[in-house]
């Protein structure tokens, strides 16, 4: 949702190809885990003089890869592997503890569809706002207005606050202005699990449409098969590490197996 992210860079540090879409090298990101206060008062203070309460976690360690512009690529890995954070770093939301990353182009991130929605302004408030801070212009989202509307087929209800709206029907507008923003890199995080059969389709469909133009697509998903359908190559993550990197062929058979 940005044109282009550099983070942590200075002259001294690797350049990134003009080719590439998408370059990441040793990105790490480390959290800090709270830990289980002490049964009493005169304990927790003793605790917190020695610095004690909290132990980092890294979510990711030291990933390098990048990604080729028009390549489709999956992202692979058990719960916990460090998919969404290595998602979200690339779409620039949150800083590396270390590392770098550089995107280029314009970027559509369909994380969480709907959560910079605002439940008392109406649809039609909300598809505008979200359109602009996706890297419309106000003429641009005008333009495409009905578009979006008729993709999410939301006419009826456009008008109504937000709050009216089922979570599948936000999931829907959040999609549809997603798309019609004409990005050079999509990337994907498992958000076509919400929604109908029929809608489902359609956003596949459009997916397709997107791979065809030759754009950027990342998609991190659980299922194989939407990972066979659209992407040529595959990242396994494996605790925070980027455990293999290749086609799907010598990468998906190894991690089902690694499943069982």
């Amino acid at each position: 949702m940005m044109d282009s992210v550099a983070v942590n860079q200075s002259p001294l540090e690797p350049r990134f190809s003009s080719e590439k879409a998408i370059s990441v090298h040793g990105l790490s990101k480390q959290y800090w885990l709270q830990q289980p206060l002490p049964p009493t008062l005169q304990h927790t203070l003793i605790a917190m003089l020695r610095g004690v309460g909290s132990s980092p976690f890294w979510a990711l360690k030291d990933v390098t890869f990048s990604v080729n512009r028009g390549e489709a690529v999956g992202i692979i890995g058990a719960n916990g592997a460090g998919k969404t954070s290595l998602l979200r770093l690339i779409c620039g939301m949150g800083r590396p503890t270390e590392g770098q990353v550089q995107v280029t182009g314009r970027v559509v991130a369909l994380l969480e569809l709907g959560t910079g929605f605002h439940p008392m302004l109406s649809g039609r408030e909300n598809l505008y706002v979200s359109a602009i801070l996706s890297g419309m212009t106000r003429r641009e989202a005008k333009e495409h207005f009905e578009r979006i509307v008729d993709f999410a087929e939301l006419h009826e209800f456009i008008d109504q606050p937000l709050r009216t709206y089922s979570s599948g029907m936000q999931m829907r507008l959040g999609f549809s202005v997603a798309i019609h923003v004409d990005p050079a890199v999509m990337i994907i995080d498992e958000v076509l699990a919400v929604g109908d059969s029929h809608f489902q389709r359609k956003c596949l469909e459009r997916i397709e449409e997107f791979r065809r133009k030759g754009k950027t697509l990342l998609i991190v998903s659980h299922s194989m098969e939407m990972i066979r359908a659209f992407c040529s190559r595959a990242l396994w993550l494996q605790k925070g590490t980027l455990f293999k990197d290749g086609p799907l062929d010598e990468v998906i058979p190894a991690f089902e197996q690694a499943m069982k």
